[in-house]
């Protein structure tokens, strides 16, 4: 007689319930081997291209990036946009600069959500080259890879690519704007061509729109590089949606964790809490195999350090799609009305309108 247990066997009633992971609980190591690596575009934009951004009909500006990213592509992929660096004379020490055959650079210049990562992402996609010798990545990404390589092995590791995209790029902090416009420097001497979108600086009119003008007077002797295009439109995340689900209570949002193959399940104030003890590098690694985020608790934040760490968590777990099912307060009441206000204010905008996609996501895990 076999001892395998048949289905027959087994005891009737529901499977039981695998408890859900917390996000509290997890402290990663990441090598920075894995910083370089990870330089792709996030699982969200993994797939898209020129031929799936959808133009706005009334936004011409949007039909005409497309058509000059394209071309940028083409140019790099083939060498005339980006390997013109540098020649070395062979009967002289000095190198004299070869003649420049079309931008090095592209700025996206746009509001929010129209379309900015998305192209940005299949310029990425639209350059024939090897994925090792392109990389994509936020500005913050990119500071952490300095951080964890240092200056000089992040420009060597980086100067034989053939593009790098970078996104959101942060013109809030001088110092960390400097550093990363004199790695572009160099990168731009080897050979390397460079796309960016970014944020606005603090108190400008406008703000949320466009950038261009104070993108080009941060990267300084950059700026002749780089070719804008504006990209007109409305935040695609808001045309024609629902609004936002209300909260769930923590009974729904925890029954829903222990449901969900997958789901993370945290107390609000406390994931607030051991973000501080992480450093956002270390985010992403944090969210592998999570499938839906659960929160119980969610409150107001406590304090600006806080706001900017859950903004990089937050950004992190849009790239990944993950759904959030919540129970406290709606997502537009996390920051107070002086952080709204303040310098970091696009940031925490950016915050909210992600979070509310999520959780728009996650309402079925409450059905």
């Amino acid at each position: 007689m076999s001892s395998r247990t048949t289905t027959s066997d087994r005891p009737a009633g529901p499977i039981a319930e695998q408890a859900p992971a917390a996000l509290a609980s997890r402290t990663p190591h990441v090598p920075a081997e894995r910083l370089v690596a990870e330089m792709v575009p996030p699982p969200r934009f993994s797939t898209v291209s020129f031929d799936n951004y959808i133009p706005d009909p009334g936004q011409p500006s949007q039909t005409t990036a497309v058509k000059e990213l394209a071309a940028f592509a083409t140019s790099v992929s083939d060498g005339s946009g980006a390997a013109d660096g540098r020649r070395k004379s062979w009967f002289r020490r000095e190198t004299r600069p070869a003649a420049p055959r079309g931008p090095r650079g592209m700025y996206l210049d746009g509001g929010y959500g129209v379309g900015k990562t998305h192209l940005l992402a299949s310029l990425w996609h639209a350059t024939a080259a090897p994925p090792e010798r392109k990389a994509f990545g936020t500005f913050v990404e990119l500071t952490n890879l300095v951080g964890a390589l240092g200056f000089q092995q992040t420009v060597q590791t980086l100067s034989g690519h053939r593009l790098l995209c970078i996104d959101e790029f942060e013109l809030d902090d001088p110092g960390d704007t400097v550093l990363v416009s004199t790695l572009l420097g160099k990168l731009v001497d080897a050979g390397v061509a460079l796309a960016a979108t970014s944020n606005t600086l603090p108190g400008k009119l406008g703000e949320g729109r466009f950038a261009a003008a104070d993108f080009l007077r941060e990267i300084q002797g950059l700026s002749a590089r780089f070719r804008t295009l504006r990209i007109d439109g409305e935040d695609y995340r808001h045309r024609g949606l629902p609004e936002a689900p209300a909260p769930y209570s923590d009974e729904t949002v925890t029954r829903a964790a222990h449901h969900t193959p997958g789901a993370s399940l945290d107390d609000f104030p406390t994931l607030l809490e051991h973000l501080s003890r992480v450093h956002p590098s270390r985010y992403g690694a944090m969210c592998d195999g999570i499938e839906a985020v659960c929160l119980t608790g969610v409150g107001p934040v406590p304090d600006q350090s806080t706001a900017l760490r859950l903004v990089v968590l937050a950004d992190r777990l849009y790239d990944r799609e993950v759904p959030v099912l919540a129970s406290g307060v709606p997502f537009d009441r996390l920051f107070s009305e002086e952080m709204l206000q303040g310098g970091y204010r696009k940031k925490y905008f950016r915050a909210i309108s992600r979070l509310t996609a999520l959780a728009r996501d996650g309402k079925r895990l409450a059905e």
